[in-house]
């Protein structure tokens, strides 16, 4: 599909087109409960009906802060298709990062759960100033004194007629915000990325043709809703597609492997560490795999021999990497099905149609074929901007429309990229982004830290993970344990520090700047 011939669609008309093709057929599986094409666009107009009743305008902020499960993705389509724009919560966070998203949103709905793996969300933001957040419904779990309860919502908008459940859906536009997902950076604090309605389904509309992702598909997403790779190239694709959706609340590898051979799962998408733990799953020979069909992958480095592995011993068609950003609605580029395995392990793809890379340097002049250079893109994928902040907005897009990545590659002649560094220094922890300017702040809040340095190393299970670097204050007495453990108390679990060590001074260069390579060379030396 050419860009020019996309005809721009909004993600409510996205649903009841699927509906009209698809209809009977099973759109969601999720622990019981199923709805097919049809039903599911019911069940958005309800939403969407229960959204205007609680008095959400067209472009207002709501947020969802949930794992995987079907009520995630009836809440969202419901807002969205009357305007209401998306603020997506990562379940691991605590309520302070959690509350800095909502006020900085100045989201007006809060959908959540009473509690997932221990944590009582509405209860961790109960001393959190959140001075625009009117109302939190829980899409699962029991009511208390400050919440309400998804039945409960959805009952509520049965007093909203026809007429202006149409009036609301008819006035969203595909250049109408659809989401603003946070992301992490080098100022340590989350920002807002602004993407819209139109853009977003024709990046997945051509992501999803170009993997291949048929509607005969039954898709296990274990990717979390909250990321654009669990959301938007998950059940947003699935819909597109008119694949089946099977959400995963909680990956346990004993109960996926048992779902590849009930449900006859044919789409795995995640980073390596998924397709590396199917591998060494010690029963693996006792379930029947033979449905998998296509796999997409990156966010991390993925050796030829796992692509082999994939392909030989999970039994995949399909294998592919990719590569993307917040900023650009989660894609910039990616393999085809025909690519060999060195390239897909040794690279991750070439652009999308209609989006264009190149490599530049220092001065933004494009690189010659082979050389290193900050990989920019442009094209209809990249964002509106930041939310809020025209001045990094401004920093981070060129007048003529070129986002700068931050992200260090190498391109080849056919245009397939290799990323070689990332100038933000920036790591993956099992496919989640992790910014150490961000974690150093945090630590530097804990009592007795005078300063801190944080950087990814290498990790068999997770790819990397976080290695701090504490000079404590003067009459501090901490210890690395103590470290690690107030982390694991006030930080996301994936951000937390696996080691700490405790040093007397950091490195740095004439102008103060921590010498990051120098403490990379000082952990390979220990590893």
């Amino acid at each position: 599909m050419s860009a020019d011939s996309y005809t721009p669609r909004t993600l409510g008309q996205v649903v009841q087109q699927a509906a009209e093709v698809y209809g009977s057929k099973i759109a969601i599986t999720d622990a019981g409960t199923q709805f097919t094409f049809a039903e599911l666009d019911a069940a958005r107009r309800d939403s969407a009906r229960a959204c205007i009743a609680a008095g959400l305008e067209h472009g207002d902020r709501f947020a969802i802060w949930a794992p995987n499960i079907y009520q995630w993705i009836l809440a969202a389509i419901g807002a969205q298709s009357v305007g209401a724009v998306l603020v997506p919560l990562n379940t691991r966070m605590k309520g302070s990062e959690a509350a800095y998203i909502i006020r900085s949103s100045g989201a007006r709905l809060l959908f959540t759960v009473g509690e997932f793996l221990g944590v009582n969300y509405s209860q961790l933001l109960s001393e959190e100033a959140l001075p625009e957040l009117e109302r939190t419904v829980l899409l699962d779990g029991p009511k208390n004194d400050t919440t309400d309860v998804w039945e409960n919502f959805i009952a509520a908008g049965q007093s909203v007629s026809d007429a202006e459940l149409e009036r609301r859906m008819s006035v969203v536009t595909p250049e109408d915000t659809l989401d603003i997902l946070f992301t992490s950076g080098t100022t340590g604090n989350p920002k807002g990325v602004v993407t819209c309605h139109g853009q977003n389904i024709q990046v997945f509309e051509t992501w999803s043709a170009t993997v291949g992702l048929r509607s005969d598909d039954n898709y296990l997403i274990i990717n979390p809703f909250f990321h654009s790779f669990g959301y938007k190239a998950g059940w947003l694709s699935a819909i597109i597609r008119g694949a089946r959706i099977l959400p995963v609340k909680e990956f346990d590898l004993d109960t996926v492997m048992a779902q590849i051979e009930s449900e006859k799962i044919s789409m795995i998408p995640g980073p390596p560490t998924i397709y590396q733990s199917l591998l060494a799953h010690p029963r693996r020979d006792q379930f029947d795999l033979s449905s998998l069909r296509l796999a997409v992958t990156g966010a991390a480095p993925v050796p030829v021999e796992l692509v082999r592995q994939m392909r030989e011993e999970l039994g995949f068609e399909v294998v592919v990497t990719a590569y993307g950003l917040t900023e650009t609605c989660g894609v910039v580029s990616i393999c085809r099905p025909e690519d060999s395995a060195e390239r897909i392990s040794h690279s991750s793809g070439r652009a999308m149609a209609g989006m264009e890379l190149k490599c530049v340097d220092k001065q933004g002049t494009e690189v010659a074929v082979g050389s290193e250079g900050e990989i920019w893109v442009r094209g209809y994928n990249v964002m509106r901007g930041y939310f809020n902040n025209p001045e990094e907005t401004a920093r981070t897009v060129t007048t003529d429309g070129w986002l700068r990545t931050g992200d260090v590659g190498v391109m080849d002649e056919a245009g397939y990229l290799r990323i070689t560094d990332r100038i933000k220094d920036m790591f993956i922890v099992g496919g989640f982004n992790c910014y150490p300017a961000e974690i150093e702040n945090m630590l530097c809040s804990m009592p007795g830290v005078a300063r801190a340095a944080v950087i990814g190393v290498p990790d068999q299970r997770m790819g990397e993970v976080a290695m701090a670097f504490i000079v404590p204050q003067a009459d501090s007495s901490i210890t690395s344990e103590q470290v690690i453990e107030w982390s694991r108390s006030n930080i996301s679990n994936y951000k937390v520090p696996r080691s700490v060590q405790l040093v007397s001074e950091l490195p740095m260069n004439a102008s103060g700047k921590v010498l990051k390579g120098d403490l990379r060379d000082r952990a390979a030396r220990q590893l």
